[in-house]
């Protein structure tokens, strides 16, 4: 028999990406997502924040706890930061870097402990045609970012911006969609860079990607304001299109920008979001709150900057501290009780504004079913807003056409 191997993926939907590609590589062991009857653990971790490491430590001090005799393995961004200290901890078998995952087959062989970081310039060449337990699909189009804000690591664990091959990415599209797959997330390190060192462009992949037999609905992980170019936006209206844009402002004060080293301009950020309103899109945005020179002034300006904005969804944080970064060393700290208030203050702002959104759309509903929990099933339609469905079908995988349903505060309902 095969021994098993579970994978404990943590972070952004690049790192579920990658979960795949070694599933995927691998022949001699056997995937399970039962963590107890694992013979070996691929922790593949984050490294965004102190906190994310200590949440990767919290794991394998789980594990170490429950007896298991398990081996441990690390991977992820966080191998290049806390890699070779859980080594010599003892705490993990062995560490590898993102471009050693197509030889896991050999790393989980090895009988003595290792540290191989690979290479940071190294591009993935690997074709994934299934995605185990999703019903869309993740394709990470390219690695890396040239950007350089102040409060990120990201950069230093993942390399500079670096492209996919345009005709891999459409080969692995055309044989996951031949496998069922429907809907496509296309993600990465900084996914709007695509193209750029390749010389073709994000706008141009996805109109490739739109032609290929099975495909319906193309959603974009972040997106930097500054990369929706004339070109992109010809696309905005081709129904492939999720009509859901979401797109990095990480805070709304001019003079915070600059303190993160952004490379976005607020005033030029409310003229693009407004034209996509206007073009029928939900929009949504990081935003970080806290960090470092984030006075009581410039936050009340960033509220009121972010009252203007049209929009609906929010991945907002409280800043955490990331040794190794420029924001790391900045004065004045802002005060942890202080930050959580302001993310709960524009968490709420945003969680109406979704509501006033969804109150006023009149149209059906294009909803991929993806779970079902205590009865009822789950998906996202096309404005990527959660709809409940009560039936008495199986409608995991479905596409569903939704056009009555009940607008709530938390979530859109529907009967079938």
């Amino acid at each position: 028999m095969k021994k098993k191997v579970f994978f404990k993926t943590f972070g952004c939907r690049t790192n579920i990406y990658d979960s795949q590609v070694m599933m995927s590589a691998m022949s001699e062991y056997e995937v399970t997502e039962n963590e107890a009857e694992a013979d070996a653990i691929v922790i593949n971790s984050c490294t965004v924040t102190n906190g994310a490491d200590t949440h990767v430590r919290s794991y394998i001090s789980h594990i170490e706890k429950s007896g298991r005799d398990a081996k441990m393995f690390l991977t992820g961004c966080g191998a290049h930061t806390k890699g070779e200290s859980l080594l010599k901890e003892g705490r993990i078998h062995g560490v590898f870097g993102q471009s050693e995952k197509e030889k896991i087959d050999t790393l989980l062989k090895k009988e003595q402990p290792f540290y191989d970081p690979g290479d940071l310039n190294h591009i993935d060449d690997v074709i994934v045609d299934d995605f185990v337990g999703k019903s869309r699909a993740f394709i990470k189009i390219q690695e890396g970012c040239n950007f350089r804000c102040s409060y990120c690591i990201i950069p230093y664990v993942r390399g500079d911006a670096r492209s996919m091959s345009e005709e891999k990415i459409l080969e692995q599209i055309t044989r996951l969609a031949l496998n069922g797959f429907g809907e496509f997330i296309l993600t990465g390190t900084n996914v709007g860079s695509y193209g750029q060192d390749t010389k073709t462009s994000l706008a141009r992949l996805m109109k490739r990607m739109s032609q290929i037999r099975g495909v319906r609905r193309i959603r974009l992980g972040s997106v930097e304001p500054i990369q929706i170019s004339d070109e992109f936006k010809e696309i905005l209206d081709e129904p492939w299109m999720e009509k859901h844009m979401h797109i990095a402002l990480q805070h709304t004060s001019p003079t915070m920008l600059k303190l993160m080293n952004r490379r976005n301009v607020y005033k030029q950020d409310r003229e693009l979001f407004e034209f996509l309103a206007e073009k029928g899109y939900a929009i949504g945005t990081d935003f970080i709150t806290g960090h470092p020179g984030e006075s009581e002034e410039l936050w009340l300006e960033a509220m009121k900057n972010a009252h203007s904005l049209p929009l609906t969804h929010l991945h907002a944080f409280s800043y955490s501290k990331r040794d190794g970064t420029p924001s790391a060393m900045m004065k004045p700290e802002v005060n942890g009780k202080v930050a959580k208030t302001r993310l709960h203050e524009i968490e709420a702002l945003v969680k109406r504004k979704n509501y006033e959104f969804r109150k006023a759309q009149s149209g059906a509903l294009e909803v991929l079913v993806e779970s079902q929990k205590d009865g009822l099933f789950h998906g996202f339609d096309q404005y990527f807003n959660k709809i409940v469905i009560n039936s008495n079908e199986d409608l995991i995988g479905n596409w569903l056409t939704i056009d009555k349903y009940d607008v709530k505060e938390d979530s859109n309902y529907a009967n079938i």
